[in-house]
This record gives structure tokens, sequence and C-alpha cells, in this order.
């Protein structure tokens, strides 16, 4: 219940940063609906005693009074949805936007990357859709608070006893909770099932799948699995509802018991001669109306609860990010590098897992080196660049730039001295200008800045192809733009990451592999030329990952990874002489191209 109340404070609290004056407009109009209600019930006792006294007069005036009543309770609440809509669609925008800061905001990536995390971010958005309700919930239950208060006095007045009849409201009340947590657990056993069923729909019904989906014929197997999976979740939420369903029922039905008893109650005392009939009518609609209150108060309650739960999670959420926060952030980031970067006896293993990924790696990538990391797949070469990145920090050692420990330089300042091109690019589906130009954001729409990235990626042809140049509005997702190949995608990516022009860090992670080996190749040695232009000026180091050996051999230094161990170091010349892994390796792949 503390969760529920402080929910919705935050929901009230944030509705009033956004518009005191609606909110307050929305509070009286919602509060007078409430109280229009008891207030009606008053005046019809008013209204029936004075018919039944012959008292035309006082019967005019209550009538007048119960027509007001009864336009309160219709219209009221009706002028307030007008205030208070507005305001929840702002408060649902607010607290994506404070999702997207969340989800984005940490200095990592732990909690994309692990099942359990995404688990309880994909639930969280579900969860955000309830905040337009949200809003309307806290005023809606706040006014009831006032109205059964109202009908408690009104009740008392009629015959003391009868304010037990509220009473009788705390078993529906406690099985309504009950019934909701039975439901908020099934959601979260199958978040995970909800989440891969999505995930095949958007196979499904995407443009990108679409060509394997036909060759290799699993347009049934997909609907299969889909239909599987969501037949499982519904089975697993059935039963749950089927569950809550039963306890609320019995709470109901404990209330319906108090209910009657109650107007039984009334029309003896009336039978007796003790109470008028004017009171027998004001018990009855009150006694509808606590039963109107009451499921009113469960509903909202359980809305309230869910709100509850996304309030949980958000605050789950903002403190995950704070605690990952880097602490000791007290040296600047070096303006140019004169030794280069060390990695000292560092070992990582993800969090969560006991799966050692990187051990004892002792590693120096000197200023103004152009360094290939190389090694089978699952050796280990994204996570180093994942370290170099700061997604995640050392398990131990240490990463060194010029002496600086890295995790002690200023998080933002380290990123604005990196630029990267990642295997698993991101398709910006902004005009081609935009998509480009993010890779800087200060000159995201420079012509002259995103062509010089182009060109200095190589990547112009990719432009020249294109009806509207820079300004063609590229993907079909959302609008009707210019779909590009595997290959012109990861182009346009590599521009993105040459919009930086003297980085300390050039990291290429695999970014060629939608192209052939040769042209992979002739990239790289391209690329070579412009780090050592870059090393001149910044002592700058450009890290190329690959898994293709011969692509790799006009750099300073080859590093070799295998098993999360850097097993050998060294020029091509150096490492073909020592007859390693690294001649073992790149004379089996040259091979296969022979």
């Amino acid at each position: 219940m503390r969760e529920t109340l402080r929910s919705a404070a935050w929901l009230l609290r944030l509705s009033w940063q956004q518009n005191r004056l609606k909110t307050l407009i929305a509070l009286v109009l919602v509060l007078g609906s409430a109280v229009s209600a008891p207030l009606m019930a008053l005046a019809l006792k008013w209204l029936t005693n004075a018919a039944v006294a012959g008292d035309g007069g006082t019967a005019t005036v209550a009538g007048v009074a119960v027509a007001a009543c009864v336009i309160g309770v219709l219209t009221l609440g009706h002028f307030a949805h007008i205030a208070y809509f507005e305001l929840s669609e702002i408060n649902t925008l607010e607290t994506e936007l404070r999702l997207i800061a969340l989800a984005n905001g940490s200095a990592g990536i732990e909690h994309q990357e692990r099942p359990e995390y995404a688990d309880r971010v994909a639930v969280l958005e579900t969860e955000l859709q309830q905040i337009q309700n949200g809003f309307f919930a806290v005023l809606s239950l706040s006014s009831l608070a006032v109205a059964i208060g109202i009908t408690g006095v009104l009740l008392a007045v009629v015959n003391p006893i009868l304010l037990l009849l509220p009473l009788v409201s705390i078993p529906p009340l406690v099985t309504g909770r009950k019934a909701q947590l039975v439901i908020d657990r099934a959601r979260d056993e199958t978040a995970a099932d909800t989440r891969l069923a999505m995930h095949l729909f958007r196979l499904a019904t995407g443009a990108g799948p679409a060509k394997e989906l036909r060759v290799f014929r699993l347009q049934a197997e997909i609907r299969r699995r889909h239909r599987d999976l969501w037949e499982k979740t519904t089975r697993t939420l059935w039963r749950a509802q089927a569950r809550a369903m039963a306890l609320r029922a019995a709470g109901q039905l404990i209330f319906a018991a108090g209910y009657v008893a109650s107007v039984l109650l009334v029309v003896n005392d009336a039978i007796g001669g003790h109470r008028s009939i004017g009171d027998v009518v004001l018990a009855i609609t009150l006694a509808a109306q606590v039963n109107q209150q009451v499921s009113a108060a469960v509903s909202l309650l359980n809305d309230l609860q869910r709100i509850a739960r996304a309030f949980t999670r958000f605050e789950w959420l903002e403190k995950y990010v704070a605690e990952r926060e880097p602490k000791d952030a007290d040296q600047p980031v070096p303006e140019r590098l004169s030794t280069g970067i060390h990695f000292k006896e560092v070992a990582f293993t993800y969090p969560g897992t006991d799966r050692v990924v990187l051990e004892g790696v002792n590693l120096d990538l000197p200023a103004g080196s152009t360094v290939a990391i190389v090694g089978e797949n699952g050796a280990g070469k994204s996570t180093l660049v994942k370290l170099l990145c700061r997604f995640y920090e050392p398990t131990s050692g240490t990463i060194t730039a010029d002496g600086a420990d890295l995790a002690r330089i200023p998080l933002a300042e380290w990123r604005e001295r990196i630029a990267t091109g990642f295997q698993d690019f991101v398709r910006f589906e902004f005009v081609a200008r935009q998509t480009v130009g993010v890779g800087d954001l200060p000159f995201v729409d420079s012509q002259a800045a995103v062509e010089a990235a182009l060109n200095r990626a190589h990547a112009g042809d990719v432009v020249d192809r294109l009806e509207d140049g820079l300004s063609t509005q590229l993907g079909k997702s959302y609008t009707e733009g210019t779909e590009l190949s595997g290959g012109q995608w990861q182009k346009l990516a590599l521009g993105r990451a040459m919009m930086r022009e003297l980085p300390l860090v050039l990291i290429l992670d695999e970014p060629t592999s939608a192209l052939d080996a040769e042209a992979e190749h002739n990239l790289f040695e391209r690329y070579a030329e412009g780090a050592r232009r870059v090393g001149t000026a910044t002592g700058g180091i450009t890290v190329l990952v690959s898994h293709r050996f011969s692509t790799v051999r006009m750099a300073d230094q080859i590093v070799v990874v295998a098993d999360g161990r850097v097993v050998e170091a060294g020029s091509h010349a150096q490492l073909m002489r020592n007859r390693g892994l690294y001649a073992e390796l790149y004379e089996l792949q040259a091979s296969a191209y022979e």
C-alpha cells in the first residue's frame, strides 16, 4: 500500500509540474462529481419526506436540488476529462522520455544485454501505457475518499450501526489487491515469452527477413512458434485471471451480504416508526452508492497498483543507472596521446555469469599506431572493444591512457574523443546527411563535414546513387524512403565513424562484414593511410578488428586473441616468422582463397 501511495503522489507531482492550473481544475471537477452522488441521496430523502407530507414548495426546491446533483454527477466528470486527458498524455510522454533517458543514460550496456534486465524493461514499457489512466485513477480515488467520508456521516445519521457498512468493503479491497498480485506475477513469468513472441511477429511482418522466410519456407514455422508462445502465455495469464476473478468474487459476496443486512435494518426501523420513508430512501441510495464506491475503489486501486509496479521498476532503473555512474572521475582526457593505451592484467567476466571472457590481458597500443585485433569468433575481440569504449569496466586490472586510468576519466569526455564503426551498426532511417552526420552531432546537418567523412570512408559512391543525394530519405519503416543494400548501409555507417576527424581512438569492429575480402582489404589499406594522418596530429590509435587475417597485414601491430588471452602480438612479418597461431590461421585462410 505504501508503494501505491508513493506512486500516486509521484503522478500528482508530475502533473503539477506539467500544468498547475489544469491539475487544479481536474481535481476540483472530479471532486465535485464524486461529492454530488451522496448529496443527491440526501436531496432524495428531503424530496421524499416533503412529498409524503404534501409540502409542494419544499418538494419543488428538493427536486431542483436532486436535479442539480444529478447534473453534477453526469457532467462534472466529463469536463474534468478535458483537463486530465491532456495532462495524462503529457505525463505519458514525460515518462517515455525518462525511460529513453534511463535506458541509454547508464555508462554501460549491461541492462540491455542481460535477459533478466531486458525482461524488466520490457514489462516496464508495457506498464507505461497505464500512466495515461493512472492520473485519472489518482484524481478519482482522492475524490472517492471524500465521497466515502460524506457517505459515512449520512449513514451514521440514519443509524450508527450502518457505519459498519464501509467496513464490509475491506474484504473486496484485500481480495482485489491479492488478485492484482496474482496477475502481476503471471506477467513477470510470461515476460520472456512475450518478448520472443513480439520478436517473431516483427520477423514475420518486417521487410528485412521476408526474403529468407520465403526461400527457406519458414513462414509456417514462424507462425507456429508465435502461436505456441502466445498460447502458452495466454494459458498462464488466463489461469491467473481465473484465480484473480475468484478472489474478487469472494470479496464482493461478503459485501453483498452486508448490503442486504443494512437495507433490512433500516426498513425494520421504518416499520417500527423510528425512521421516515425518506430515511429508507436515503439508506437504500447510500448503500447502493457504497457498493459502487467499493467497486470503483477496487478498480482504481488495481490501476494504481499497476502504476506502483511501474514506479518501482522506474526506481530500480534509476538506482541501477546511478550506481553505475563512474566514480572519482578526476583526471582529464589527454589532448593528445604520447605513449598510448595500456592494458595491465585485465580480466573480465560478464555480470551475472561465471564465464571468464578475458583473463590476464597485458597489451600496449602505442600512440599513433594502427593496431589490428584478430582471432576466431568468440575469442574475446569485441569484448576488448567494449572495454575500450567503456561499455563495461574490467573485472580486475587497469586500462590506462598515457598513464591515466580510463575509469577516472569523465566518461562523456572520453567518448567525445573516440569514434566507432561496429559490425552490428544502426540503420538510422533519417535523411542520408543525418544518417552519417550523427557521428559528430554538432555537424549533423553540415554538408561539407558529411561529404568529407564519406570521402575518408571511401563511401561517396553510395550517395552518388541516391536520387536526392544527401537529402534522400532512407528506409521504409515509418515513411516511404529509399531502401539500401546491406553493403550500402554499412558504408554509410563507416562514414558515420569518420565524422570525427581527429579522435584519440578510432575503433572499427568488423566494420566491413557485408563486403567481400578484397573490398575489405582495400578499405583497410586506405584507413591505415588515414590513421597515420590522425596519429601524427593527435597520437590517435586506430583499432581494426577482423576475423580475416589477410586484410590486416598492413597494421603496425597485430594482436592475436584466443580463449580470452592475448597469445601473440607483433607485425605481420614478425608473426609469420614466429610460426605461431597467427601464421597457422593466416595460411589456413589464404589457402581457402586459392
